[in-house]
């Protein structure tokens, strides 16, 4: 999901953002490398491939950053860095879950870097900044001390991520645009609601007292499904379009597999309070109906696309 999905989703974004033929071997490399794994291949070919991902993405990166020097491209930056360093250690060691921290700080970070630039539309706070640079600097130390420990010792990983989910609630512009109506209130909605999540994950992840196989589930999905996936579902309408040039028309039916996506995380985290394989089953398969829910309304808003452009005609 790391690497193969949301890698390659945000190695396309970025590959048509900069206009640059080589950066699409990005996503074509690490789409490649999951399609391997789904085939039951040898993960060091996957990861081989993740690691060349990795440093195309990253060598993208720096290219915005070159052009525009900013401390959201450089967050940016830092992100595609931990990606690559993450499969790098997986392709060394062998060791998957050596990778899973620097995946998911790669993504968290990601999403914080380009909600950092929306912030440019509001009254600049100076102490907002330091406060984010803090926070980043605590989660790559965070992050470094959960890859040593093959994702065992999370305690400042999670608080990093419990800390800029309270910084993206205070300083994010989804505070105003929750008022909104249509589109840009859906956005809204989920972006609070992935805040919520990565708050909640973030905390269980950095409870040292009773972190367990129950609750690291919950953390990594509430982290992955609650947050970063949660992104991915409110700017669909927005993105996807420039990314596959077909018209994603905006309908309240996005707001199905949010529900249902939330549905899935309360089981999981009732899974940890209760112990219990079946509950956990059963959220992982809401889960994916979520999933399945999201790519059907997908399809089949860009379908009434299709027939407005044609009525136009």
């Amino acid at each position: 999901m790391i690497s193969g999905f949301f890698g390659t989703v945000i190695g396309l974004e970025r590959a048509v953002a900069i206009r640059k033929t080589w950066a699409f071997l990005a996503p074509l490399m690490s789409a490649f490398g999951a399609l391997l794994i789904l085939m039951n291949q040898p993960e060091s070919i996957a990861a081989s491939l993740f690691v060349i991902a990795g440093c195309v993405f990253t060598a993208a990166n720096i290219r915005v950053t070159f052009i525009q020097p900013a401390i959201y491209t450089i967050t940016l930056l830092t992100g595609a860095l931990l990606w690559l360093l993450g499969n790098a250690g997986w392709l060394i060691s062998g060791n998957a879950w050596v990778s899973i921290p620097f995946g998911l700080s790669f993504l968290v970070l990601t999403i914080a870097g380009e909600r950092l630039e929306m912030t440019r539309f509001l009254p600049a706070r100076k102490y907002a900044t330091y406060a984010f640079r803090c926070i980043s600097g605590l989660m790559l130390v965070g992050t470094f001390m959960s890859a040593l420990t093959s994702f065992g010792n999370n305690t400042l990983l999670g608080l990093s991520y419990a800390l800029l989910a309270l910084w993206l609630m205070q300083f994010d512009i989804a505070r105003k645009t929750i008022r909104k109506t249509g589109i840009t209130r859906f956005v809204a909605v989920c972006l609070l609601n992935g805040y919520l999540w990565l708050l909640i994950g973030g905390s269980f992840l950095g409870d040292v007292l009773s972190i367990g196989s129950y609750q690291r589930d919950a953390a990594i999905h509430a982290i992955g499904l609650g947050f970063i996936f949660c992104m991915v579902i409110g700017h669909a309408p927005i993105i996807f379009p420039a990314v596959v040039r077909l018209a994603i028309p905006f309908s309240a039916i996005f707001y199905i597999p949010l529900a249902v996506i939330n549905l899935g995380l309360i089981l999981r985290f009732a899974a940890t309070v209760a112990s219990s394989h079946e509950i956990r089953q059963a959220g992982a398969i809401v889960s994916a109906v979520a999933i399945i829910t999201f790519l059907a309304c997908v399809i089949t808003q860009i379908l009434r696309g299709m027939r407005r452009t044609v009525n136009d005609y």
